[in-house]
């Protein structure tokens, strides 16, 4: 058994965890950060907890002290298809039109909310065709963890509306490189379908010289109410 602590400042939702930065904290714990599991998140992560890693027939799980299951983690064989890159300038473009400038479930998201100065300030916007765009700085600290917290809003956005608010409930990411400190990286997102509640959507982060670092497949769920 292993565990793993959340800071408080990796928060997605108010209370609870980024989805993305939980799942690569996982996958980090279970010695699969490159992609080869598949995490499912069964209740909201909670922050500054020790959270238990142990191993299942199929698998991992995660509990937290009460013994409730945080997350559940399979492993996953098939491929993640790489969402087409776009410019830099039409990434700055995009960014410049994402709607949770003013418009924000959760706007204190360490990955993409506006009032979070200290976070990793990603700002996906539509682009014509209906995907995602937005350019990432990468902090100093380019652990696998931030290239899975990076990857995970930009393919929210592409479901996300004013109307109604999703959160990430399953999630896959195949990393192929870390990016390096400091370069502007452009991470893009797309739609793949939509039944129900449910949301199925990709995305792709790539290298200032247009290299594929890394790809992720996610389920998001709609918030009832």
């Amino acid at each position: 058994m292993t565990s793993l602590v959340i800071d408080a400042r990796h928060n997605g939702p108010p209370g609870s965890g980024n989805g993305g930065w939980t799942s690569g904290l996982v996958a980090g714990a279970v010695g699969a950060v490159d992609g080869l599991v598949e995490i499912t998140l069964r209740k909201p992560p909670p922050l500054e907890t020790a959270l238990a890693v142990t191993a299942t027939a199929d698998g991992w799980a995660v509990h937290d002290p009460q013994e409730t299951l945080i997350a559940s983690v399979t492993r996953r064989a098939d491929d993640i298809p790489a969402v087409p890159p776009v410019s830099r300038t039409e990434a700055l473009a995009a960014s410049g039109r994402y709607p949770g400038h003013t418009d924000h479930p959760f706007p204190t998201c360490f990955v993409c909310g506006p009032q979070r100065p200290d976070g990793l300030r990603i700002f996906p916007g539509r682009l014509p065709d209906g995907r995602t765009a937005a350019t990432f700085l990468v902090p100093t600290d380019r652990s696998p963890a931030v290239v899975w917290a990076a990857l995970d809003c930009p393919g929210g956005w592409t479901v996300i509306d004013r109307d109604q608010a999703f959160v990430l409930g399953r999630y896959a990411v195949a990393v192929d490189a870390l990016p390096e400190p400091d370069d502007e990286c452009v991470v893009v997102g797309e739609p793949v379908r939509r039944e129900g509640r449910k949301a199925l959507v990709r995305s792709s982060l790539y290298a200032p010289d247009g290299n594929l670092l890394a790809r992720a497949e996610a389920t998001w769920i709609a918030v009832a109410g």
